[in-house]
């Protein structure tokens, strides 16, 4: 059982948004401050990346732990109420997902996941972040 109320956890998930999170901007901020620049959201690339390196032909997607389902995440957990609603929208942002990347690498992009969870580590973040730029 949900340990707040409906209409509460209801305002709470309205006010979710689908980009410029709180994970992203951190993400980005980062990389800003590493020299990098980038175009955000490109609409012509599949799946609108959240961060676009074109000359670099690399994307970056920052995922949140929850809403991607990552796997062995703690806070991917399914929800306890609401399944029947809740399973097969997180599956289907999986699969998108996949097919998401699947698609950018045949267009001959590169594409790196940064996930919620890792933000915090952001030494590891930042070397795994170079390294994949480049």
């Amino acid at each position: 059982m949900d340990n707040v109320s409906k209409e509460k956890r209801s305002e709470i998930m309205r006010n979710i948004r689908g980009k410029d999170t709180v994970p992203e901007k951190a993400v980005r901020s980062m990389i800003h401050r590493m020299g990098y620049r980038y175009r955000l959201h490109a609409k012509y690339l599949p799946g609108k990346p959240d961060m676009v390196f074109p000359g670099r032909k690399k994307v970056i997607f920052v995922h949140g732990c929850f809403w991607h389902l990552h796997e062995g995440c703690r806070k991917a957990a399914f929800p306890k109420s609401k399944k029947q609603y809740w399973v097969p929208k997180l599956l289907l942002n999986r699969e998108r997902d996949q097919h998401t990347v699947q698609e950018l690498k045949k267009m001959g992009w590169k594409v790196l996941v940064v996930w919620q969870c890792q933000i915090s580590k952001t030494s590891v973040l930042s070397r795994r972040i170079k390294r994949f730029l480049g």
